[in-house]
């Protein structure tokens, strides 16, 4: 292990003696301490699933970056293992930035951004960034092999590679900013270490954003998917209401030709918090995305308490008939799930009921009958911050939180449709509420920082009845 190795392990050991656990989570991958955000190198390796990330391990602030790292077997529990690098070269001396992961026979290499400023920091002039490589036999220590790919020609913002096999070719999408439009790059390679230019893979539209992070490419029913997160998009009505999104265009692309995009750009979860997914398949197939449940420049109340930044739950992709890529929870985990407990609430008239005095680790499932239900506003609250509730008047699903002591306060929602049954699974955590609309339909995550943990459900101005209702404590 390297000195800033070393380093980076004796800082995570000290700080996390001194962690306040009211809001770290029960079940979500977050650092051991310091900061985190995206997630990187999603991959199964040698009998173990990896998930890295960026990380600053001596503060709680965004820092100069390195890839923290952890493991699991089933998704779930997770094993923290040593800081798998940090900024220690020409190449990536101001921070190791957001890659991916493949397996290479035997090999587990890591594909990285180098971060790096000729001269003066504080000029974008002087900033490049590289794509380099790392690999291990053990798939926990790793040795750096140094820049593979240059920044192009008069670009500075070339970040995030993602690689992936196909045809007999090792290939590389990574994003990029020409000028103040986004893009994609694609590049080509025999062997993870010399790379041939393949033109550009996709460019941002009116609207669409000055900088394409965290691209991926992969396929779906025969479709291919480019997931990616851009950065400039402005709010337009309720869509892209948070600074940063996270989304994908769906088409058809073969080696050699055009990515040919059919349809918009759809926002995978329409929360406060998702952003820089990554996906992986799993052994028996399935696509599986994980990303970072934080927003940038958006606080952060748990930086007080050590630690900033968690990932969400893993979870599963499909495209539906009409190219909507969907998001569900990943068949994982309910694994977790303990005892049931039906909440026996059928039909609420312009009142609150309690259903759970403490709700801190539990997936609640709410099966409301919509053409039985005359409320104007009908859903759950958890304390006094956090509402999930359906509008009637505007026909929507409403995740509403109302923080004013951090500074977190506001709504996000999403369309209801014509379905006469509304559908949720609610996954509450210490400081997290991902929701899952109608099996896939329509997903929100959000972070939340209850001081009271009692979980009501409700209906005002009329009744609302509910089919189905309950919770399981989750372990």
């Amino acid at each position: 292990m390297t000195l800033l190795l070393e380093q980076a392990e004796r800082a995570l050991g000290e700080k996390s003696q001194d962690l306040n656990p009211r809001w770290y989570p029960h079940y979500h991958l977050a650092a051991r301490a310091g900061w985190m955000n995206d997630p990187n190198g999603l991959v199964w390796f040698d009998g173990w699933y990896h998930a890295f990330y960026q990380h600053h391990p001596y503060s709680v602030q965004w820092g100069p970056m390195h890839w923290g790292h952890a493991r699991s077997r089933d998704l779930l529990h997770w094993e923290h293992l040593p800081v798998a690098l940090a900024p220690e070269g020409p190449e990536d001396k101001d921070g190791c930035f957001s890659g991916s992961a493949v397996v290479n026979g035997d090999e587990l290499a890591l594909i990285y951004t180098g971060h790096k400023f000729h001269g003066d920091a504080s000029s974008e002039d002087n900033l490049y960034q590289v794509q380099c490589l790392a690999t291990s036999r053990d798939g926990v220590h790793f040795s750096r092999q140094g820049q593979v790919l240059d920044t192009p020609a008069g670009m500075h913002h070339f970040r995030d590679p993602k690689v992936w096999r196909q045809d007999g070719a090792w290939w590389m999408v990574v994003g990029a900013r020409d000028g103040d439009i986004g893009q994609v790059r694609l590049y080509r390679s025999a062997d993870l270490r010399e790379w041939q230019d393949a033109g550009v893979l996709a460019v941002a539209g009116e609207g669409q954003g000055f900088m394409w992070e965290c691209p991926d490419f992969f396929t779906l029913n025969d479709k291919q998917v480019l997931m990616f997160s851009p950065q400039g998009m402005s709010a337009d009505g309720y869509a892209s209401r948070n600074l940063y999104q996270s989304g994908c265009l769906v088409g058809h692309w073969l080696p050699g030709e055009p990515f040919a995009q059919q349809g918009a750009f759809q926002e995978l979860d329409r929360g406060h918090d998702f952003y820089a997914p990554q996906s992986f398949l799993t052994p028996d197939g399935r696509r599986i995305v994980i990303g970072w449940l934080a927003m940038w420049e958006s606080p952060m109340p748990e930086q007080q308490d050590g630690w900033a930044g968690m990932l969400s739950l893993p979870r599963e992709l499909s495209l539906t008939a009409d190219n909507r890529v969907q998001m569900r929870p990943a068949g994982e985990v309910e694994a977790m799930r303990q005892q049931w407990q039906g909440w026996g609430v059928n039909t609420l008239n312009n009142q609150q009921q309690l259903v759970m005095d403490h709700c801190e680790s539990a997936e609640v499932l709410l099966q409301w009958d919509r053409t039985a239900s005359s409320a104007e506003q009908y859903g759950i609250a958890l304390g006094e911050g956090m509402r999930l509730y359906v509008d009637a008047q505007a026909q929507r699903l409403v995740l509403e939180r109302h923080y004013p002591q951090h500074g977190l306060c506001g709504q996000r929602s999403v369309p209801l449709g014509d379905a006469g049954e509304l559908v949720l699974r609610v996954f509450f955590d210490r400081s997290s509420v991902e929701v899952f609309v109608n099996d896939g339909e329509a997903c929100l995550s959000s972070r939340i920082y209850p001081e009271q943990r009692q979980l009501k459900v409700f209906a005002w101005s009329g009744s609302a009845t509910l089919t189905d209702s309950g919770s399981w404590s989750l372990k």
